[in-house]
């Protein structure tokens, strides 16, 4: 909750430069508030307490250390249901359009895939879209191995798995 305006702030930076591509924001893209956007991360941090037709998820903070600016987030999901095998995987991330192209992203997958070994998966899915190039080179350098292209409302995304053992 300390970091209500640094992520209304990243928010709006993706929104200002018209991407609405805030993956692994907990659905910050259409959250109406901060408040309704906190309350629904923590809900979906507990199996008991996340809605039936969606999975347990922790999101994260990428922060500077030198500086304290919120720079990234990426969200865990725990386990997958059939809509995340297909299209969402286990890990979603975005890094704000100011702060790309210094490895942040890279820095970011290596933390959350460490995390995702300490909820016990043997192996991640992660899916980006084809023509993302940024996120695709992000992912192989993590180790990922591009099982196959899933077409999607007239794209194709790209599913990897990242072993984890």
């Amino acid at each position: 909750a300390a970091d209500e305006q640094a992520i209304w702030d990243y928010r709006e930076e993706f929104l200002n430069n018209n991407d609405q591509h805030l993956d692994g924001t907990g659905g910050l893209a259409d959250a109406q508030d901060f408040t309704e956007w906190y309350r629904k991360n923590l809900a979906y941090r507990s199996e008991e307490t996340t809605p039936p037709d969606k999975v347990p998820a922790s999101t994260y903070l990428a922060v500077l250390q030198q500086t304290g600016e919120l720079i990234g987030m990426i969200d865990i999901r725990h386990r997958l249901n059939e809509g995340l095998l297909k299209f969402g995987g286990h890990i979603g991330y975005s890094v704000r359009p100011s702060e790309r192209r210094q490895g942040y992203a890279g820095q970011m997958l290596r933390l959350a895939l460490e995390q995702c070994a300490s909820y016990s998966l043997k192996r991640v899915l992660i899916t980006c879209d084809s023509e993302n190039i940024a996120s695709r080179k992000t992912i192989l350098h993590a180790g990922g191995k591009l099982e196959n292209e899933v077409p999607e409302e007239g794209r194709l995304t790209q599913r990897y798995w990242i072993c984890l053992e």
